[in-house]
């Protein structure tokens, strides 16, 4: 059985743009993930090109719209750079995490966030795990995750859809 934090990794894993070693990649992933079963039995029928543009339909540059921006802004703040991606920053920095290239409030980087909060039994982690997940996750992934699972055409982006409501269900506890 993955571990939680195992999990928030390999779904903020799937968000990444698919490469060629992707489909193998997904391939090694634990018999435990058994819901990437059907998925990986579709992605071995079609290209590397369709399975690119359907990310980059959802997740990049759609058009007449980019269905499923992965960025807390774009679903907070109605665009992208907004006040809450400076809020997500200025939690990594009280955690201790620096910044790299992507932006802080990519739903990959948040995931994988809560992946290392998930691995650190202190008090302070655990009440940073705790805001990251109320004062940022809460207030868009579930309708993230819903208008994913309406707007894919790929059952790996409907199973991943699936995967973030079962997980908002488990923080809500």
């Amino acid at each position: 059985m993955p571990t939680r934090g195992e999990r928030l990794q390999l779904l903020g894993w799937l968000l990444a743009a698919p490469v060629d070693e992707s489909r193998e990649l997904l391939q090694e992933v634990p018999v435990t993930h058994d819901w990437l079963a059907s998925p990986l039995e579709e992605l071995a029928g079609i290209s590397l090109d369709e399975w690119q543009a359907e990310h980059t339909r959802l997740f990049v540059s759609g058009h007449p719209r980019t269905a499923c921006p992965p960025f807390e802004s774009a679903w907070v703040n109605g665009m992208m750079l907004g006040s809450s991606t400076t809020a997500v920053a200025e939690l990594y920095r009280k955690i201790g995490l620096e910044e790299d290239s992507v932006l802080p409030d990519y739903l990959g980087t948040m995931l994988e966030c809560a992946a290392y909060l998930e691995d650190q039994p202190d008090t302070h982690s655990q009440a940073m795990k705790l805001e990251l997940w109320r004062e940022h996750l809460e207030r868009w992934l579930p309708r993230f995750a819903q208008t994913l699972a309406e707007e894919s055409q790929l059952a790996l982006y409907r199973e991943l859809a699936g995967q973030l409501f079962l997980l908002c269900e488990e923080c809500r506890d």
